[in-house]
This record gives C-alpha cells, structure tokens and sequence, in this order.
C-alpha cells in the first residue's frame, strides 16, 4: 500500500459535542486527505463542513458514514494553527469544531443549500393534482417544476409565489425531500470591475445573441485581457455577456487581485526620539534573537508607539520573517493602514470584517501563499496563516473588544501570546492605558515593561478641566446637556477655526420613554431593558436585539398622554448643537450614522481635512485618531458607565477618559479638555484628569487584591438559560447543586440572576468562579459542561465564559 493510503480519517465538525468523528475514506480520497484539510461529511440528516484531525487505517468499532468530498487539496490548518486550536478549546471550554470553524475565513469559497426533489409520493401526487388542480395553484406550481429535475429553495422562491410556505407543507406531507448541496462558488459571481476577459475560443459554430457577437467581435480585434467594467462602459450588456460566454467555455474570466493600497493615504515615517530609540532598541534584540519575549510598550497618547511598531516590522522583515498587528476595532484598521502600505507596500494584507466574505478569504489565501508578509487585522486577525512568524503587536492590548462575544469566547490578546511563544515569535502590547492584568505580569517580570512618558516633539499634555454639574445646575438652576464653559470653548475654537470633538458613549436620542402618571417604562419585549428612542429613525430600539417598535403616544398601561423621554445620547448632543451653534458644521459618528464599507473613513476624513468643525461620537472616536488641528475635547457625561454592577467599570472609566484626551493638541495648538460629571471625586475620574495612570492602577490594584478579582484570580462566568423562567431555574439550581459544596481553591457565587435578567428572549442565571489555580478551575468547567451533557440541556442553555471582560 503507498504512503499516506488511508481508509478513514477522524473529523472536527462545527457541533456542541467534545469529540471527533470518524468517517470512511472513497477510494478517489484515500490518498489526497490531510489533517487540516476541510471536507464535506453526513451528519444525521445534514452534511456539513469538518476540518480533518487525523488520517489512519484503524477501522472503528461502529459502523462508519462515507465522506462525501475534499475541499482543499492542500491543509488550510498547518500543524501550529491546529495546535492553537486546541489549546484554545481546552482553556476556554468550547467545542474544538467551533473553534477551527471560528479560524478560518473561508466560508465564501462554499455555496450551501437545500436542493429539493419528489418522492415517490410526490409523483403520484404530482399527476393527480395536475390533472384537478388550476395552473395558477401554488402547490401545483411547485410540483410542476420539480417534476422535470431537482430545484433549490432560493430559485422556487424567486419563481413562484408562496414558494416558501408551500415547500414546508410539501416537506411535512413527505411530498418532497431536501438535500444539502455544498459547491465551489462561481468564480463569475465577482463584480465586474474585478474580473477581467479574455478570448480563448473559436466560435465557428457558436450560437451567440447580439450583445455577445459584438463582445467576441472587440475581442477579436483587441487580444488580451480587458476589466469587465470598462467593457460594459462601451458595449451594452457586456457583463452579462461575458459570463454566459465564460460558462461556455468561449471567453475565459478571472478575478483581479483587490487593490487596496490605494484606498489608504500613506504618511513620511518619523525618526525615532530617544525614548521611542530605545524602547525600539530592546525589540530589536528579542527579533533577531529569534527567542520568544513579550514586551509592554506603555506610551502616553502622542508618543509614537506607531512609528515603534513600524521600526519594529522592519527589522522583522529583515530577518526574513513576518508580523501580525492586531487592532482592537474595525474602525482603527484603514486608519494604520496607509502607514503600512506607505512603508511596505503589496507585502500588507487586510483582515477585518469590513471586507465582504470573499474579500476576506482572498487575503486570507493570499496571506497562505506567503504573498504578505505583514497582516494587519482585528481580532481573529490572530489565526491568519501567516508564515515564518516574527513578531505579533496588538495594539491598544487593553481594549475589550478583542474579547470574542460568541463561542469559542477567546481573547485575542492572550491567544496572540500563546501563537507567538509557540512560533518563538516576539509580542509588543502597546497601550497608554495597560489592563490591569497586562501592567501586574511587567511589573512580576512576566513581560518586559517599556515606558514612553512624553509626546513626540516635546508637545504637551492637553489641560483637563473637572466640571462639576451639580454645581452647573445649582447655579443655573436647569438640567442642561451643555455646561457653560464647555459651550463657551467650543464658541471659541469657531471664531479661531480650530475643531472639537465630543464624547457622549451612548447611542439614540433618548435613553428611555417613560408616563408620568404611572411610571411605566417602554421595555424591550426580548429583553429586560428599556428601549433607547431614536428620533431619526422614528422608533424605539433595544440595543441588544435590535428589537424595534412605533414611538407611542399613550402609555401601554394606563392610557395616559404623559409620556416623557429620559436620558440624552449622541443624537440628541447632535441637535442640541445645531440649536446652540447654528452657524457649526457638525457631524455624528456611532453605528446609527456608519453604514457601509467605507462610510466610517469618509467621515473621519472630511473631518481631517477640515469640512466639518465638531465630531460628536459615542467611544467609536475616541481611539486611534491623530487629527492635529482639534484642540478641544468635550466629555458629556464621564458617569456613563461607571454605576455597571462590573468589577472593571471605573478601569473602563479611566481608560475612555484618558483615551479621548489624548485626541486633543496633537498638532502645533495645545489641546484643552472638558470633563461634565456629577462625580468629580471618584479615583477614575480625578486621576483620568491627571494623567496619572501609575496612581489608578495602585489604587484598582488595592481593590482587586481585597475582593480577589483579577489579576489576583482566575475567573469564569457561567451563564445557564432559557426561554422559560422555570427552565432555566430549575437548571441552575441542578448545576448548584453539583458545586456544592466548591471545590479547594474555588469560590463559588451564585446561582443569582444575571444583572441583563432576560436578554433576546431567554431568561438568565449565573455563576462567578474565582480560583487561586488555573487547573483547579478547568477541571471544574470542564465537570460543568459534562453535566450539562448528560442531562441533554441544550445546545444553547450552557455559556462558560473564562477570563470574562464584562459581567452584564
């Protein structure tokens, strides 16, 4: 028997179930089959899409299922990626399936779907009704196109009325059955201006309509390849013309690589200062060492941490290996990449969820392919398959959004350190406010700290002034959204032609609807939350699952006209300015004004150049942003946040405060700061407005130490749940049950209802685990998610969060 000739292979599939599944091998894949290799299997009723673990010839006890196709003829998961994955399904207690299917961003490449056929029922059904029933009889429509040959779902759909609920009835009476389909998308399906045309056919007894006789015809005179949507600028119905013929083997079509480059303003690279020289310097050395070493790069906001990743890339690429910088949100990944391409030209790949899924998977293979050696991304930006790692920067390492929400519920920042110890790789965390976490593993000597105490250029800090609106509303005995000193700067950097942003972290208008005369509040009908009022839009919308209903005149519960609207968000700061300051130009930057792939940057850069003077925006502006000509910042409400039944919630407090500082006098000018709170003595605030992050981070340290919170424990949040409240009850009452009394090392709070008690529809309990050993709390998660197994709750009820960022 040749090498590498197996019978069966052992499948990682996308299921809540902690085990692999072993399939038969076809004798056409008995050769071709290598772990990470993704294939098409049965499962019950379905087929669905695994990542091969392991090729062997040890028949199995139980009978085995055939697999039905190879997808990649080449691994798409070489052996360190499938190791990451594992560990990440060990520490974080999710399904390895779900994991590997979370890596790979490759979904595009496959079209699924049902395709739908008679049975034999079907049939006889089928002539009797055509025979009785009139042809315009929706049910006698669909048996009649499904009599000739098999037809998916999406075609009836678009053919036929009622196609939808028709088929369900169909399906029920066993008229008709489904069968899941898994094909290589066409590759035709691209935007014209992505593909290109080129002849490479005779057509002598080719049958073709006028539209493709005068495509072949300019192709015949112009040779060579040509963008499809310069074609169709001169020749009508050229796309559609090229497509048919590259079904027909007459024209051949291919896809042209995304030009992004093109997208992004680059920017002159700095010369390093002393302070970035030598924190560079100790980078440099971990590089060339090739030894694995993870640095802390704490740079005050204007330091330049920027220009120290870039220095640091370099050297990476010098050594003749490659980097992986992360950033915290979608929106900062276009804002470092013209600084990239300006410095490294096509060698930069793009992965961020802004792209369209094939965009992603393209420079996700090209990424493979060893075609970019630096890859700029977001969170999952961490599984790229990047080659020969070097170096791993996640920049602003604090920020949780590189929390992954769903499961696998991994950490970005912390998977980012476990791939590049694995690879030797260095990992430079950069922030200007460190995570707790990050600042006690420097200061254990886990991490090397780098310090970058000033702005580049000498520039100064921007002044922070404290404004106490308790105080405001004593004197000018009204509930105002605008302090007097804040609406006076803001006049002020008008009349100079200066620019100010304003920081309100709340979307909407208004943060609740609420009668007068009975107290009643409108609530979301999912969840237990009020639902914030937009006016723009006309409606009332829940933040959490986007449920969404008519503004109402009178109260649900007693019919009264009283309603009122409580609260203020960044919608309402919008037209309060307008009415303050008529003669502003003002733009508004949160997910209710940012649609589209590029809207978020054409905002921000009309802003840059000047065509607007005010910014407001929820935390969306408050990170990343180098605009030197703004010399105001303006926080709403620094409260916001801070009352969150949440252990890191003054951390959070601190960290927006200090980030959107740092937006002001990037420049030339001098930056000023304006903070509206009613808490002005609160620590995170007071020393938010000093800069002072060494004394916050004593202060929360203390804090953390006395309640045993990280970095002092280990953490996991376990959350039962269902749609009925007696459900989801009696579950958590069974899991306390099973913990009681706690294991040695652990604490264990709860079963208590969740701070969100109902959120999108199903009702919540939880659990908080601390434990001084790390083992100690695996082992326990890993009893919990048995338990839930045997007791066949469902796939939904159990949520294990370890290491959690937020406890709502």
């Amino acid at each position: 028997m040749p090498e590498g000739y197996y019978h069966y292979c052992d499948v990682s599939l996308p299921v809540p179930v902690d085990q692999l599944f072993t399939y038969s091998l076809p004798e056409t894949l008995r050769h071709r089959v290598s772990p990470g290799c993704r294939v098409v299997v049965p499962f019950g009723p379905r087929r669905l899409t695994g990542v091969v673990l392991r090729s062997h010839d040890d028949p199995p006890e139980v009978e085995t299922r055939e697999a039905l196709r190879l997808i990649d003829a080449r691994p798409v998961l070489d052996e360190e990626l499938l190791a990451l994955g594992k560990w990440i399904a060990g520490y974080y207690c999710a399904p390895l399936g779900e994991v590997l299917r979370g890596m790979l961003p490759l979904a595009s490449e496959i079209r699924t779907g049902k395709i739908y056929s008679l049975t034999d029922a079907g049939r006889d059904a089928t002539r009797q009704l055509l025979l009785d029933a009139a042809a315009e009889d929706p049910v006698a429509q669909v048996l009649r196109a499904l009599e000739s040959r098999p037809l998916s779902a999406a075609y009836l759909a678009k053919k036929l009325p009622l196609a939808d609920k028709v088929i369900r009835s169909l399906e029920r009476r066993g008229f008709i059955y489904p069968e899941q389909v898994h094909e290589d998308r066409d590759p035709m399906r691209a935007p014209s201006d992505r593909l290109r045309v080129e002849l490479i056919a005779g057509i002598e007894e080719a049958k073709l309509s006028k539209a493709e006789r005068e495509l072949v015809a300019f192709l015949e005179l112009h040779p060579g390849a040509h963008n499809l949507k310069d074609l169709a600028a001169s020749l009508r119905n050229a796309s559609v013309a090229a497509r048919a013929l590259g079904r027909r083997k007459i024209v051949k079509l291919t896809r042209e690589p995304m030009a992004i480059s093109g997208l992004y303003a680059s920017r002159t690279p700095h010369v390093l200062n002393r302070q970035q020289g030598e924190a560079f310097l100790q980078i440099h050395d971990a590089i060339v060492s090739r030894k694995f070493r993870t640095f802390l790069l704490h740079g005050v906001t204007g330091s330049g941490k920027t220009e120290v990743y870039l220095s640091a890339i370099e050297t990476t690429l010098a050594a003749g290996r490659s980097a992986l910088l992360l950033v915290p949100e979608i929106a900062l990944t276009p804002a470092m990449a013209g600084q990239f391409y300006a410095r490294f030209g096509d060698r930069v790949a793009i992965l961020h969820s802004a792209f369209s899924d094939s965009e992603r998977a393209e420079q996700w293979r090209k990424i493979q392919s060893g075609g970019a050696g630096v890859v700029v991304g977001t969170r999952s930006g961490v599984f790229a398959p990047v080659r020969k790692l070097g170096l791993i920067v996640v920049d602003e390492e604090h920020d949780q959004s590189y929390k992954q929400e769903d499961t696998p519920r991994y950490n970005g920042r912390d998977v980012a350190i476990v791939r590049a110890k694995a690879a030797g790789a260095c990992v430079v965390l950069g922030s200007a406010t460190p995570s707790l976490e990050s600042r006690y593993n420097a200061e254990r000597g886990k991490y090397t700290l780098l310090e970058l105490p000033d702005r580049v250029e000498t520039r100064p800090m921007p002044h922070v002034e404290l404004i106490d609106m308790r105080v405001e509303f004593l004197e000018t005995r009204r509930q105002a959204t605008f302090s007097r000193r804040l609406l006076e700067a803001i006049s002020f950097r008008l009349e100079n032609g200066e620019q100010t942003m304003l920081l309100l972290n709340r979307r909407g208008f208004s943060s609740s609807v609420a009668c007068r005369a009975c107290g009643e509040r409108v609530t979301c009908v999912n969840c237990s939350l009020t639902l914030t009022f937009h006016r723009r839009d006309r409606r009332m919308l829940c933040h959490y699952c986007n449920y969404a209903e008519k503004v109402p005149t009178l109260c649900p519960k007693c019919q009264s006209e009283h309603i009122y609207f409580l609260g203020q968000g960044s919608e309402k700061v919008e037209e309060e300015l307008h009415r303050e300051l008529p003669k502003a130009r003002i733009a508004r930057l949160d997910r209710d004004t940012v649609s589209g792939k590029r809207h978020y940057e054409s905002i921000l850069q009309n802003f840059r150049e000047g065509h607007y003077d005010i910014l407001v925006g929820t935390q969306m502006i408050a990170k990343g942003h180098d605009i030197p000509n703004v010399t105001l910042v303006g926080v709403i409400s620094a409260d916001i946040g801070l009352g969150f039944p949440d252990f890191r919630a003054a951390e959070r407090t601190f960290q927006i405060l200090t980030q959107m500082s740092g937006r002001a006098g990037r420049g030339n000018l001098p930056g000023v700061v304006l903070i509206q709170t009613i808490n002005p003595d609160h620590y995170a605030v007071r020393l938010a407005a000093q800069h002072d992050y060494q004394g916050f981070y004593q202060r929360e340290l203390e804090f953390r130490r006395a309640m045993r919170y990280p970095p002092f424990s280990a953490m996991a949040n376990v959350l039962v749940r269902s749609e009925k409240q007696e459900a989801a009850m009696r579950m958590s009452a069974d899991l306390g049950q099973l913990l009681t009394p706690p294991p040695e090392q652990l604490k264990i709070m709860g079963p208590a209802e969740a701070p969100v008690a109902r959120l999108k529809n199903a009702y919540r309990y939880q659990f908080l685990i601390k434990a001084g050993s790390r083992i100690a709390l695996n082992d326990l998660l890993r009893r919990v998610r048995q338990f839930a197994l045997d007791h066949k709750w469902g796939a939904t009820a159990l949520v294990i969060d370890v290491d959690p960022v937020t406890l709502m």
